[in-house]
């Protein structure tokens, strides 16, 4: 049993008062300070982890504004030389920085290591190649790369050069890749032979090269070799473009020296889907990155480099999904990353949801971390994790991707150990790929109260508002649902969308809902939330028609444009169906050419195609065949409408048959709510 310590929040709540004499008596009061005191926050944060800059800067929040706030200026740091600080510090040197294996390395009970030396070696020697090839401040450098230590090391040299960082899973399709990618005109690509999952190889030569064929920007190519050893980077080489095999570029041994940026320098462009449209292409900046992720990986997870020896974080994830982004992150304050590479159910054809417990036991993991539906699983298949592993060193499990049951909560604190013989300290978290961050997390040093979130984030000015009138302006209120409002920023807010010159897309996506007592734009993330009357959260589900399937959000445009590609069909609607308590239900519905009829081959058919361009999270649950779709009278399909009907809502709460280009189509879907309604009655 790992021996009890003092949590990282009060250490830094001792802190405060020993160096600004600030005291206070509960978290709300803390909670208090940090939002309506952002320069004293901010800057106590920037202090407490003894962040360098070789310029001085001006001030915290030097701008107050939504968009566009500005912290800062002056300040120039890098988030590679803030990770690589602990190849040197006492505490941390001796710990491995990355414990990682696959499918086959955990089936044989091997695991794989890189100490902070091994670490800052490889970052260095890419980050040396890529100068080399004229890489240069600003440049995007694209990767589409598997979950291991050698893309976290693409990932910090990329950024310590100054060049921006983007990267997609090898599970995702040409479609959804060329949709991100070609936003940002990366002048270098990464990528990957092939991976492994659920016990199947999937090679990606083929398709690489047809990425590369429409990605007209790479002059440089670099392959890895995931899959096969002897795989070769040459045939990748054009006239235009050059070919790299990856392990020579991280072979050589020369000093690290990355750059000092501005504070708001990019660091990397994420992806966050809306109900239309392209991918957003989201830039978040290196300073706002850093103070966020040290802020909630040490004070609200309470994960760092000197309990217990060296805790050991592990959150289960793709490369994908902005999860993996926060793991990696967790090097900023010294911590172990434990990665895992494969599918979380085991081999396709003989499903086991013990291989993650199974990899955590191996792994030493002290901090187990998943998105809910993984933990639905668990429970549906009545797993014994400490059957299987030793986890002894466990001490915490965290959960997001969307709302935990009460269930979950229960199977999690009967299943897994009990340190000091109390329930293991369950810390759900919400926030987004938005902000890279989080609103509501855990507390070591607060009660869990089962289906809630603990707390509201440090510095996160969160509330749930009520419906805005026509001036936009909405209150906070308490104990009732409403929607989840930022009211004032925080440094990794996005800084711009790429390619939105002039900010009108970023302002559409969060700020034009509410609006401030003086007009100004308040974040609205899009999530239903209940703040609890003893300070604790409950998310309830997405309040905008985004799919959000197992935590990786994707846009209906996205798909709609795989499904449409048939020649049978005429026109679809999807919704994601997710709400406190139920499990996650995503329909999917076509209208078909005269003479077509959906049968069991085009609903494989269907399905297998959605698999291959986007991904098989976002393959629909059911594919129903409907008469029309309905739509505005300005040709809008009614995704959010249909959504809420679904859901339970009365038809005349969620939409205005009068604004409607066919009414007569919601009778179908009116049906077919009623039906559901009768069914689970």
């Amino acid at each position: 049993m790992p021996p009890a310590h003092e949590p990282h929040i009060h250490r830094y709540q001792r802190w405060l008062g020993q160096r600004h004499g600030l005291h206070f008596d509960h978290y709300d009061a803390l909670w208090q300070w940090s939002v309506s005191d952002l320069d004293a926050f901010w800057r106590s944060i920037w202090d407490y982890f003894e962040l360098q800059s070789p310029t001085p800067f001006e001030g915290v929040l030097v701008e107050d504004r939504m968009p566009g706030a500005v912290w800062f200026r002056g300040a120039q740091l890098n988030f590679a030389q803030q990770a690589m600080r602990h190849a040197d510090e006492a505490d941390t040197a001796g710990h491995p920085a990355i414990i990682w294996c696959d499918e086959a390395g955990l089936a044989r009970g091997e695991l794989q290591q890189m100490r902070w030396s091994e670490l800052r070696r490889q970052v260095a020697s890419l980050a040396h190649h890529l100068k080399r090839l004229g890489v240069q401040r600003g440049d995007r450098v694209a990767a589409y790369l598997p979950n291991t230590a050698a893309t976290v090391v693409a990932f910090l040299a990329v950024v310590s050069v100054g060049a921006v960082w983007s990267l997609c899973s090898p599970d995702m399709g040409p479609v959804a890749v060329l949709d991100r990618f070609r936003q940002i005109g990366p002048t270098v690509l990464i990528a990957c032979d092939g991976y492994r999952h659920g016990g199947i190889d999937h090679p990606r030569l083929p398709l690489v090269a047809e990425l590369l064929a429409q990605l007209p920007t790479v002059r440089h190519a670099v392959l890895l070799n995931h899959l096969d050893a002897q795989a070769d980077a040459e045939p990748l080489a054009t006239p235009q473009r050059q070919a790299h095999a990856w392990a020579t570029l991280v072979a050589d041994d020369v000093p690290f020296e990355p750059e000092w940026l501005p504070f708001d320098h990019p660091l990397w462009i994420v992806y966050s889907s809306g109900t239309t449209g392209a991918p957003k292409p989201i830039v978040h900046g290196h300073g706002g990155i850093v103070l966020e992720q040290l802020k909630l990986g040490t004070l609200h997870n309470d994960v760092g480099p000197s309990v217990s020896g060296g805790d050991r974080f592990h959150w289960y994830s793709s490369t994908g999904w902005i999860m993996w982004n926060c793991q990696v992150c967790a090097l900023l304050g010294g911590t172990t990353i434990c990665l895992f590479d494969g599918s979380p159910a085991g081999p396709r054809d003989a499903p086991d949801w013990t291989t993650l417990w199974r990899f955590a036991g191996l792994a030493g993991v002290s901090f187990f971390g998943a998105g809910a539906a993984f933990y639905a699983s668990c429970l549906k298949a009545d797993v014994r994790p400490q059957a299987v592993a030793d986890l002894s060193r466990l001490r915490a499990v965290g959960s997001t991707g969307s709302p935990l049951s009460d269930e979950a909560y229960d199977w999690i604190w009967h299943r897994l150990p009990q340190p000091g013989g109390e329930p293991i300290w369950l810390t759900a978290i919400a926030g987004g790929t938005d902000f890279a961050g989080a609103f509501l997390a855990g507390h070591r040093g607060l009660p869990v109260t089962r289906g809630e979130m603990q707390c509201r984030c440090l510095g996160a000015a969160v509330y749930a508002y009520s419906e805005p009138d026509a001036n936009g302006q909405g209150h906070p209120i308490v104990d009732a649902v409403g929607e989840l409002v930022c009211t004032r920023p925080m440094p990794s807010m996005p800084l711009c969308f790429w390619g939105d010159a002039d900010g009108s897309r970023l302002r559409e996506s969060y700020f034009e809902m509410y609006r401030g007592p003086r007009g100004e734009g308040l974040w609205r993330h899009g999530d239903w939330l209940k703040i609890t009357p003893r300070g604790g959260a409950i998310i309830y589900g997405r309040s905008d028609a985004t799919i959000n399937r197992h935590g990786i959000r994707m846009g209906t445009a996205e798909l709609y444009r795989a499904v449409e590609a048939f020649p049978e069909v005429l026109d679809s609607l999807v919704v994601d169906l997710e709400y406190l308590g139920r499990e996650s239900w995503m329909p999917l519905f076509v209208v078909l050419r005269e003479g077509h009829t959906l049968d069991g081959a085009l609903v494989a058919r269907l399905k297998a195609g959605i698999r291959e361009a986007l991904s098989a999270r976002h393959v629909p649950n059911d594919i129903y065949q409907v008469p029309e779709i309905p739509r505005t009278l300005s040709g809008k399909k009614l995704e959010l409408p249909i959504k809420r009907l679904l859901l339970g809502h009365p038809v005349d709460k969620v939409l205005n048959r009068d604004a409607m280009a066919n009414p007569g189509a919601l009778e179908w879907f009116i049906a077919l709510a009623q039906q559901r309604g009768a069914s689970s009655a």
